[in-house]
């Protein structure tokens, strides 16, 4: 009949008004709902809370508003308990790097961030940024039992969003944001970002103790080496 919308055009409105109804706010990018080859499923772990994420998120018409629902949880802030967006782009950028990578499965140490909890980072360690994909939902750090740098190696080919490496901490930073790369290491973000001690070095110093001039300048050249070391390679933050 003319004026009705194909079989697939119509799944696909259907399917943006069951997303809707989610009440999760869902980043859809312009291929959000392209027809993609065969499914797209994720087999991942929560290194905080040990909750895991195994199935498909999105099909043939587009993203799946149950598996969305889960993944905002499973994504969420567990710092704050709370859940933000859920950017489909840096789904399917992790999906296609763990892919080429021959990964099955993967370990995620952060993904949203509430902005207390940014603030609350960017206090203690150095390298987070004011304005971080992660605030978006359009990051994630994520680590893998082998091929790590070879997963790196892999995003960085891909050309599409923020990689960022940090082979000391073990794990790779991708976001769905302007292309870039960068490089950090040395200061156990792995542990911070999980809340754990921090190196001594850059723990806040406890109210009431007024650090010795030796104390000082040990923590300005450990900020000052992640300084150098982050710009001698002309690298952005992520």
């Amino acid at each position: 009949m003319a004026g009705t919308p194909p079989t697939e055009d119509r799944a696909a409105l259907r399917r943006r008004e069951l997303l809707a109804a989610t009440g999760v706010c869902i980043l859809l990018g312009r291929s959000a709902f392209a027809l993609p080859t065969g499914g797209r499923r994720l087999e991942l772990k929560n290194a905080h809370t040990g909750e895991t994420f195994n199935g498909p998120y999105r099909d043939a018409t587009g993203p799946l508003p149950s598996a969305i629902s889960d993944l905002a949880v499973f994504l969420r802030d567990f710092h704050a308990d709370k859940s933000g967006p859920v950017d489909i782009g840096v789904l399917d950028f992790l999906t296609d790097v763990m892919a080429a990578s021959n990964l099955k499965g993967g370990t995620v140490l952060s993904a949203y961030r509430t902005p207390e909890t940014n603030e609350r980072l960017r206090a203690t360690m150095f390298g987070v940024a004011e304005q971080s994909q992660h605030l978006l939902g359009r990051a994630i750090d994520v680590t893998f039992d082998s091929r790590l740098a070879g997963a790196r190696q892999t995003a960085l080919a891909m050309k599409r969003g923020g990689v960022g490496w940090y082979p000391n901490s073990h794990f790779i930073h991708l976001d769905s944001g302007p292309m870039r790369s960068w490089e950090l290491d040395g200061i156990n973000f792995d542990r911070m970002l999980a809340g754990g001690p921090l190196p001594d070095l850059l723990r806040p110093t406890p109210p009431g103790h007024i650090p010795s001039v030796r104390e000082r300048l040990l923590r300005s050249r450990a900020l000052a080496r992640q300084e150098f070391l982050l710009r001698g390679k002309g690298k952005t933050l992520p």
